[in-house]
């Protein structure tokens, strides 16, 4: 197997701590005791790829949830219990994201979209006093890229403005799916699955 000279990790469920049971117990304090079901078909349909995507506003997901849960909430009220299950970055994994860029040239690739960005920078900052793109070469978000995963678009981006070999990169995710599109391109792949940790793999 190739030397790792490169990583790209993913953000939710590797970096930072996420607990879906969160935004669900908020969405039932508003009223919304099956919020599964509705998160299902919310999934189901364009406008969760094109929030992710950078293709439509906050303003219209708000609308959209909306509708879709037939609550008279506030726009403030649904970003609230969205962002909900956004915890935390432990303290030794932000020093341990230090020693990897001192190793590997380091990138991050996360689906995310604007409201969760903004609540997740603002808790790095909380927690390191920086910007968390500051300890990467570069941060690809989905909604700024204007790809997600996990087709094999959002992989070769990155190999190709960077210039990266694909069988010398690593690319550690949570999710099993997003891992195909790494596969595709020919990245070396590791599948974090709780209870493991990033600063465990012996990265």
């Amino acid at each position: 197997m190739p030397t790792v000279k490169n990583l790209i990790l993913d953000l939710g469920g590797v970096l930072l701590n996420l607990d879906y049971n969160r935004t669900k117990q908020a969405f039932r304090a508003y009223g919304v005791p099956d919020f599964d079901a509705h998160y299902t078909q919310f999934k189901g349909s364009t406008l969760f790829d094109d929030l992710e995507t950078g293709k439509v506003s906050n303003e219209a997901f708000y609308r959209a949830l909306k509708s879709e849960l037939g609550l008279d909430l506030t726009d403030d009220q649904i970003k609230a219990a969205w962002n909900a299950m956004l915890l935390d970055f432990p303290v030794e994994r932000i020093e341990f994201l230090k020693d990897l860029r001192t190793r590997y040239r380091l990138f991050l690739l996360s689906n995310t979209n604007a409201i969760h960005y903004e609540a997740f920078q603002k808790t790095f900052r909380e927690a390191s006093g920086k910007h968390l793109d500051d300890f990467f070469d570069k941060a690809y978000y989905s909604h700024l890229l204007g790809l997600r995963k996990p087709g094999p678009e959002p992989y070769q981006a990155i190999l190709d403005e960077q210039g990266l070999k694909p069988e010398e990169t690593l690319f550690v995710d949570d999710t099993l799916p997003n891992l195909a599109g790494a596969r595709e391109v020919g990245m070396q792949v590791i599948h974090l699955q709780a209870p493991a940790t990033l600063e465990g793999l012996g990265l």
